[in-house]
């Protein structure tokens, strides 16, 4: 017990804790966004048992990478058209790859349905999304998204309970947090647009993991990840720029 609870342990449970919820930033949003399919009334018990499913399902996957990492990195199938198309996919790589795939669609038929003018319309005649549906995809993208926060914990230690309680405490905390992010997105319906491109910029970061697990190379050049910093720098960007346009259209009303 006094090899296990170390000074070590605790300062590196402090850093994945941190890590978690960096990284946990752009599940958030999505979790936040796909919630409001629900009815208002069930949408807080949607995120919390979506979430709660997840951080159970996030420890199975923790306890089933540590035994079988290797099934999870080696190439099951593979292109060779050289000049066109290179690559060799993992189970690793299918998975975040289906992710954003699945993530750049959704963002894009929202925005899609907002240029119609379709969801304030149609909301009146059609039925709520299915509650087990929504908590199902907030489980599924909760797996997809833990990936990078596992592999990243298991590189920082071995120790089995400093990185299931890391995952359990980050999980609380986007429990607590999503509900804030909702009821301001609600607040501020204007800012759903720039939630919806940062998930399709989320999607584009997703891709270009996978195909950088995969080692693909398309037309003789090989798919690099977008790291963190410039997924942040990007969001940053975006979120400048909403805010410069909002004020200057509120100054153009004025002056009409």
């Amino acid at each position: 017990m006094e090899q296990i609870f170390t000074l070590d342990n605790f300062i590196t449970l402090g850093m994945l804790t941190l890590l978690q919820a960096v990284l946990g930033l752009d599940n958030l949003l999505y979790i936040s966004l796909e919630s409001k399919r629900a009815p208002e009334e069930k949408q807080s018990r949607v995120r919390s048992i979506g979430i709660g499913l997840a951080i159970i399902l996030r420890i199975a996957l923790l306890f089933l990478l540590i035994r079988v990492i290797a099934y999870f990195q080696d190439p099951i199938f593979g292109f060779d058209a050289k000049d066109v198309i290179e690559g060799h996919f993992n189970i690793h790589s299918l998975i975040v790859l289906a992710g954003g795939v699945f993530i750049m669609y959704t963002a894009v038929k929202e925005i899609w349905h907002m240029l119609k003018m379709e969801e304030d319309h149609a909301s009146q005649d059609k039925k709520p999304k299915s509650i087990n549906m929504i908590i199902t995809s907030i489980v599924i993208m909760n797996i997809v998204f833990s990936f990078d926060s596992i592999l990243s914990a298991m590189a920082l230690t071995d120790v089995f309970w400093v990185m299931a309680t890391a995952i359990i405490i980050g999980g609380l905390l986007m429990i607590w947090l999503s509900g804030r992010v909702t009821s301001f997105l609600k607040k501020n319906r204007m800012y759903e647009v720039l939630g919806l491109f940062i998930l399709f910029i989320v999607g584009i970061m997703l891709l270009s993991e996978g195909g950088h697990l995969a080692h693909l190379k398309l037309f003789g050049n090989e798919i690099t990840p977008m790291s963190k910093t410039t997924f942040y720098f990007v969001i940053v960007v975006l979120v400048v720029i909403d805010i410069i346009q909002s004020k200057y259209q509120k100054k153009l009303s004025r002056t009409k």
